[in-house]
């Protein structure tokens, strides 16, 4: 039976159950017999590679006439009587092996004819040029490494389907190689925000994952128990309060990289654990961090497209730095028209939010309703890169008030084609403003907001001993990568993304 043209049925109606099931069966007599000849893949341990697929391709002007030991995956396959050709998929691309009966030798030819797409195969031969022109190994010794027991999909279909890329993204990376190399672009971002923090003189540190308070964010958190303690816990919901206590302590310049769990909907822009960069500097303020968050997406960008012009969703962005500047109020009043920074009272804010038919405004204070007027019409419009800076006292529960408005803080975010990047501010340093402020944020928790934050007793501590004037910023990772990847949904720029479970 041909399988180089099969598929698994739930990836297309037109192949039936009994033909998959047949497939399966084959491969499987094949794994026994090989193991009954003691030919057992499973029982090889190495095979010592001396070449990568693009170490020969792009280096035969060198290795012409050498021979190599390459492996991979087979991912084509097609005999011509006493000969035949393969391509092998590897982590760097795809190589094409040259088979000849004469020189494997009889049996171990009859064994690549056996061979089914998705077997990982190593090759020993001589790298030649076919009279096509294709860069080719002719093999000389071939040894199956592991078989294949399911089927890969097929190559006209592929893998179309998103929620079965997403669950099986194994097989997303082996049959679209564009995937694999999203993923390489990600690590390649973030490992040029470590050369960014790095060259700044900042210190990389790790702060617990598990919280019994979790702080930082307005946020719902995945709750836990710890058995021994017989203690609920939290998922960290951002790690911005330990890393401000490192401060505290001392650490002048901190960042970490790692990931976030908020209980919280899922959709294109949002996955319940997802990648933040916070980074934390002593006697700098939320310019700083302005100009931080300009050298990282710009370096960022040079790292992966080799510019700062790139085109996301078919929209051209300029990265280039600097980036535009506007306040919160401004912004709302240059597409609404409304001046919520003019209102003198609350009750006055009230009436303009009504005006603009946004929902019960009557329990809601001037910074809020600002806010809301904000997500609501503004937010959408940004197609940037822009800093919205100043926002409400409100919505900022650890920011810095400005010392001329003490109504808004110094605080900026940063979007991108209408989606927020990042957050920062110049750190509130006052313990007596902060508890103050946590026990807002407790009123509003008491009042049925579950997303308001909890009252950090320690965290008040630690600045009663001195946190020094602080500038501060966490940076969506996710959405970046999806940014300079040009990837729609953020499913797309995590390895395995979350999933509900499938039934039966």
């Amino acid at each position: 039976m041909d399988e180089q043209n099969t598929i698994m049925p739930e990836q297309a109606a037109e192949r039936s159950r009994e033909e998959y099931n047949e497939i399966v069966r084959i491969r499987r007599e094949k794994l026994a017999a090989l193991r009954e000849s003691g030919n057992d893949p499973f029982l090889i341990t190495k095979f010592p590679k001396t070449h990568s697929s693009a170490e020969v391709l792009n280096g035969f002007e060198a290795l012409e006439g050498q021979t190599v030991r390459v492996a991979g995956r087979i991912v084509s396959k097609r005999i011509m009587g006493k000969a035949g050709f393969a391509h092998i998929l590897d982590g760097e691309g795809r190589l094409q092996l040259y088979l000849k009966r004469d020189v494997l030798g009889t049996e171990a030819y009859q064994g690549f004819k056996a061979m089914d797409i998705g077997d990982i195969v190593g090759a020993a031969g001589t790298v030649f040029r076919t009279k096509t022109g294709e860069i080719s190994v002719e093999v000389a010794e071939l040894t199956l490494l592991c078989k294949s027991l399911l089927p890969l999909p097929e190559k006209f279909h592929g893998l179309k389907d998103p929620d079965l890329r997403y669950r099986q993204r194994e097989v997303d990376m082996i049959v679209n190689t564009e995937v694999r190399e999203t993923f390489k672009k990600r690590s390649a971002i973030i490992r040029e925000i470590r050369n960014v923090l790095d060259r700044r003189g900042y210190f990389e540190v790790e702060t617990p994952v598990l919280n019994t308070i979790p702080g930082g964010a307005n946020a719902r958190p995945f709750i836990t128990h710890h058995n021994t303690l017989d203690i609920d816990m939290y998922l960290r919901i951002a790690t911005e309060l330990y890393l401000k206590r490192c401060v505290v302590g001392g650490l002048e310049k901190v960042y970490e990289i790692g990931r976030i769990f908020r209980n919280e909907g899922m959709d294109v822009k949002h996955n319940p654990e997802f990648t933040t960069v916070e980074l934390y500097e002593a006697y700098a303020d939320y310019n700083d961090m302005m100009e931080i968050f300009e050298e990282i997406v710009s370096s960022c960008a040079k790292a992966v497209t080799g510019g700062t012009v790139i085109t996301y969703q078919g929209v051209e962005y300029d990265l280039t730095p600097p980036y535009k500047r506007i306040t919160m109020n401004e912004a709302v009043k240059q597409v609404t028209g409304a001046d919520f920074a003019a209102c003198k009272t609350d009750d006055e804010a009230r009436a303009l939010a009504k005006s603009l038919g946004l929902p019960d405004v009557e329990k809601h204070t001037m910074g809020k309703l600002l806010s809301m007027a904000f997500d609501e019409f503004v937010e959408h419009t940004l197609k940037g890169p822009v800093f919205v800076t100043e926002h409400p006292v409100e919505i900022s529960p650890l920011a810095k008030r400005k010392a001329s408005d003490p109504r808004f803080t110094e605080r900026f975010e940063a979007f991108i084609g209408g989606c927020e990047y990042c957050n920062a501010f110049s750190e509130l340093n006052d313990p007596i403003d902060q508890r103050a402020r946590f026990k807002a944020q407790a009123e509003l928790r008491a009042k049925g907001d579950d997303e308001a934050m909890y009252f950090d007793e320690d965290f008040c501590t630690a600045l009663e001993y001195g946190l020094p004037p602080t500038g501060g910023m966490g940076i969506g990772i996710d959405r970046l990568v999806m940014l300079l990847t040009d990837s729609y949904s953020i499913r797309d720029v995590l390895l395995f993304p979350t999933m509900k479970p499938r039934l039966g």
